[in-house]
């Protein structure tokens, strides 16, 4: 069952709740039209971009990328000199910028549950497992890039 704890499930289920908002309880309202699907696009794409960005340099420094594990190396390098959680925060791009797309205006109060959700899980957790591990590395690393941007 620990398979289903990792964020893609997590996201797939906000994902999925925005939808069926947007298909059977919008109620008349939304968005405006092309430029909530322009915005919507812009954030899916740059969710995926830093989500992708993020799994490559973390391949490439050899380390894992599934949550609850602990990584062989602290990643600071590429994406990670800028967020602390570029996977995360990709997460939480591809929300909403699907909320917009979907025109779900009853599910935007997802989005900021859905990072509370990751921050509670996976982060916190994560940064604790990095803090043990890597000591002054991660002291120093934490004071120099922020957690999400």
């Amino acid at each position: 069952m620990r398979w289903l704890d990792v964020p893609p499930v997590w996201l797939a289920g906000f994902v999925l709740a925005a939808w069926l908002q947007s298909a059977h309880a919008a109620f008349g309202l939304s968005f405006g039209g092309t430029w909530a699907e322009f915005l919507g696009g812009t954030l899916l794409g740059g969710g995926l971009l830093l989500a992708i960005l993020a799994i490559t340099e973390m391949r490439r420094q050899k380390t894992t990328v599934i949550p609850h594990q602990t990584p062989s190396r602290l990643v600071q390098s590429g994406i990670f000199s800028r967020s602390r959680n570029p996977i995360y925060l990709g997460d939480v791009l591809i929300l909403a910028g699907l909320v917009l797309r979907f025109d779900a205006v009853l599910s935007l109060p997802l989005i900021p549950i859905f990072l509370w959700v990751l921050e509670k899980r996976f982060v916190i957790p994560e940064e604790d497992r990095l803090r043990r591990t890597f000591r002054a590395d991660w002291a120093r690393y934490g004071k120099k890039v922020r957690r999400w941007i």
